[in-house]
């Protein structure tokens, strides 16, 4: 068995993609003291913890959240369970920060693993996938939402699953796509009996701080999924059936795609916003020509100082990406209008820079 996900990078999507390159430069260039960063980051923890748990029902404001998280002995009577949610997803959170930093192979038992800490705790043995079905259904009318793949099929697709992340990695595609089709998989299989959601989240979380993406620990992509949850659930439902064999393991997941990664680059940029005030530093104000451009964008940009044109291997070969990334990028920067066509033909296609970005290579 193996999985293919089917989905198109759209111009939509690749502009989102620059967005989010652009901001994270930005952010990884702005001076914040240690101390500024270490309360940047436990922020976004603590907001993480609370939208992420909230999501799935529990009842703690976002101040009683941060009460368990920094005094051990916090307790809510009649709100036990939510108090070990949180205390849990804490946890697992750190966890993931510590295997990202580790840049730790994304595998099966990582998976349980991660399961195990969000569900039961610090001590918790790996838990098995289920070993039944695992009907969600609508709190009010009782109805099916959704009905998972069988528990005979899950392992498999696991597996597959894991597969195609590593095979992803290599081929060079984004790790906000990346991890944004591991996120809808892994609640699309629903390998747990609980906890599928809060744990789906902590994966796409651990694929973007382990390859780069992790803006320093100072953003919570959960927050925003809770604050708009009508939006969440509809991007997750790529397919008008409820059950999983009836058209939802073929589905087209563009629309879920473009849906994650522009959420990603909006948060990327509240991100950014803080981690320039927390800098008190002042900004040079670049020209807007160039504030459009990502650092992939402005690698090529260099390419232009040795020679006049550039071809899609060329492009490819400066970025590491294959040759179909680079044309999805090409294509991109084409309509952007920094980047012409030099020749039509498709197998001698070269592209020239813009008249406009010229002086920034030093061209005459």
């Amino acid at each position: 068995m193996t999985w293919k996900p089917v989905y198109q990078l759209k111009t939509t999507i690749v502009r989102a993609l620059m967005d989010i390159e652009a901001t994270k430069a930005v952010v990884e260039k702005t001076p914040v003291s240690p101390a500024a960063q270490a309360e940047l980051r436990h922020k976004a923890r603590v907001r993480s913890t609370h939208y992420s748990t909230r999501i799935e029902g529990n009842r703690l404001t976002l101040k009683e959240a941060e009460k368990v998280i920094q005094e051990q002995k916090a307790n809510f009577h009649g709100r036990e369970r939510d108090v070990s949610e949180v205390r849990n997803y804490w946890d697992a959170l750190l966890k993931v920060e510590d295997w990202a930093a580790k840049k730790v192979e994304i595998s099966e038992e990582l998976i349980c693993r991660l399961h195990a800490l969000v569900e039961k705790g610090k001590r918790a043995k790996p838990t098995p996938y289920r070993d039944g079905q695992n009907v969600i259904r609508d709190a009010a009318s009782g109805g099916i939402v959704y009905l998972p793949p069988e528990a005979k099929d899950v392992a498999s697709l696991m597996a597959t699953m894991v597969r195609w992340v590593k095979h992803a990695q290599k081929e060079g595609i984004p790790p906000p796509v990346i991890s944004a089709l591991l996120h809808y998989q892994f609640v699309t299989i629903h390998p747990f009996y609980d906890g599928n959601g809060r744990t789906a989240r902590l994966l796409a979380t651990f694929i973007l701080q382990r390859d780069g993406y992790g803006l320093n620990g100072f953003f919570s992509l959960e927050e925003h999924h809770a604050r708009d949850l009508g939006g969440y659930y509809k991007a997750l439902t790529v397919h008008k059936h409820h059950n999983y064999y009836q058209g939802r393991a073929e589905s087209d997941l563009t629309s879920w795609v473009e849906y994650f990664v522009r959420l990603l680059a909006k948060v990327f940029e509240q991100a950014r916003d803080e981690a320039l005030k927390a800098g008190g530093e002042k900004v040079v104000i670049e020209p807007k020509e160039l504030r459009q451009l990502d650092r992939r964008a402005r690698t090529i940009i260099a390419l232009f100082a040795k020679k006049d044109s550039v071809s899609v291997k060329d492009i490819a070969e400066s970025l590491g990406l294959s040759n179909r990334m680079a044309r999805v990028l090409v294509a991109g920067w084409v309509e952007d209008g920094w980047l012409e066509v030099l020749n039509e033909s498709n197998r001698a296609r070269v592209y020239g820079l813009a008249k406009k970005y010229e002086r920034y290579v030093g061209l005459r």
